[in-house]
């Protein structure tokens, strides 16, 4: 049997083609023409506040004469940009078959955006242009943050040689023959604080890797020379806080690379993380070196040292009040990047320290002064190390965005411990309810002490509330 074939055999398939290659003819009309050149392709380093200059070359057959190039910016709180240069499309660049011109990035703020080109025609055309420019803006190296840098080393050594000057030896060694308080303290410092610091960086921040490993890292740092400045002021156990502080400094040689190549890359597996030895060892000799030369002068200069025991309180809520202040003047660009999750992280890493340390230590038996020390040796933590740590396992600028989650750490961290001082004073002011009973005592105690001047010997209140001489 013989199959008829279609009469237009030979042409149904030309119609197919036509069919295909005409939606793609048009789509091909409707697509950009214009093609922008970036000189330098990318700008890798735009300091806040800065500005640099790029080169853009528009080529293409959809120049109009007239034609007014406009920039976008995907995040202008990133960067702005202005024209150098005139941005109107001339018959001669029409003629060329190019536009030149000059474009100004301003800086504003930490990280990353995109600059992309349209031309808008005479009447109300706007035509896209082919081709982007990713900028990248960072913090410049301002001599401020050396400063700041180098008096806080100078005066936390001047402290720390006056905790030499008022540190007891002998109860330096009880403490080692019967590490009670520095085994929890260590516990605290490198098994509660990481695994904690881990757990809340999942809640607090799901979907932001980078600040996760912030949290993270603020968590696994050792504990801070500030810890020995609050044990201090509070009247905590001054003897067992230098000892923790000093033990956990030796410690985070071993417990930081334990952490950070183990649940670290839980967190961020494409962090360069690089423990700073050099870091740490640099403060261990901070630590140690003005100890000893306070250790000495307690047994060379007793009366230089008594003088340096009698300015230490005052010297120390001077420099804390110092750091303070000086680190929110030199860091109040960062203050654009809080949000409620890193004032959450801030308050959680160090708050939570506080109150664990207490708690075991307290469970432990351990009397209020050792407690105390434990508890804020617990809490608070060396951001300096962790601030240098993210700035060497992360680029720019997510370096310092990062660095954002110990900043909060550090600001939120006197708090706590502020209060507490502040409710002292009022106690032993009798301002507080609480303590007016204590306080008439000691007023009463204050009006029955005789007076002796014929004797300079101190005098002493015996069990039945009166008072002797300390000879007696």
């Amino acid at each position: 049997m013989q199959t008829r074939m279609c009469p237009l055999w030979p042409l149904h398939l030309i119609v197919l083609y036509l069919l295909v290659l005409g939606p793609m003819w048009v789509l091909c009309q409707a697509a950009p023409n214009l093609m922008a050149t970036y000189l330098p392709t990318e700008v890798e380093e735009v300091h806040m506040g800065d500005t640099y200059y790029v080169d853009v070359n528009v080529t293409g057959v959809g120049l109009r004469p007239g034609a007014r190039l406009q920039v976008n910016v995907r995040d202008e709180h990133v960067a702005d940009t202005k024209w150098n240069s005139s941005y109107q499309i001339t018959e001669n660049d029409v003629s060329e078959g190019k536009f030149k011109g000059r474009l100004r990035i301003i800086g504003n703020f930490l990280g990353r955006t995109i600059l992309s080109l349209e031309s808008h025609g005479v009447g109300d055309t706007i035509e896209p242009v082919n081709g982007t420019l990713a900028v990248t803006v960072t913090r410049p190296q301002r001599v401020i943050d050396t400063i700041f840098t180098t008096s806080i080393a100078i005066f936390i050594s001047i402290v720390f040689i006056n905790f030499g000057c008022a540190m007891h030896w002998d109860e330096v060694k009880g403490v080692v023959r019967r590490p009670v308080g520095p085994i929890i303290g260590l516990c605290g410092q490198f098994v509660f604080m990481p695994l904690i610091s881990f757990g809340l960086g999942y809640l607090i921040f799901p979907s932001s890797p980078s600040l996760h490993l912030g949290m993270f890292c603020t968590g696994v740092a050792p504990g801070g020379g500030a810890s020995n400045i609050w044990t201090f002021i509070l009247g905590g156990n001054l003897d067992l806080s230098l000892t923790m502080t000093s033990i956990s400094t030796l410690a985070a040689f071993g417990f930081m690379p334990l952490w950070l190549f183990t649940l670290g890359q839980v967190v961020f597996a494409n962090a360069s993380i690089v423990v700073p030895y050099s870091r740490i060892a640099m403060f261990v000799v901070g630590l140690i070196v003005p100890l000893i030369i306070g250790l000495a002068m307690q047994k060379f200069t007793p009366r230089l040292s008594a003088f340096m025991v009698r300015i230490l309180k005052p010297f120390s809520s001077c420099i804390l009040i110092f750091i303070i202040v000086f680190a929110i003047v030199t860091n109040l660009y960062i203050f654009e990047l809080f949000s409620w999750q890193i004032l959450l992280a801030g308050m959680g890493i160090p708050w939570l320290g506080y109150i664990s340390g207490y708690l075991v230590a307290w469970l432990f038996r351990q009397p209020h002064p050792d407690a105390l020390a434990i508890s804020i040796e617990t809490g608070i933590q060396n951001t300096g190390i962790a601030i240098f740590l993210l700035r060497y396992a992360l680029p720019q600028p997510e370096a310092d965005i990062t660095t954002v989650v110990p900043v909060a750490c550090a600001i939120m961290t006197p708090i706590p411990m502020t209060a507490i001082f502040i409710y002292q004073k009022l106690s032993s002011c009798g301002i507080c309810p609480t303590s007016k009973t204590e306080h008439n005592r000691r007023k009463m105690s204050t009006a029955l002490r005789p007076s002796s001047p014929a004797s300079n010997l101190p005098l002493m209140e015996n069990k039945e509330g009166n008072w002797s001489s300390s000879s007696a």
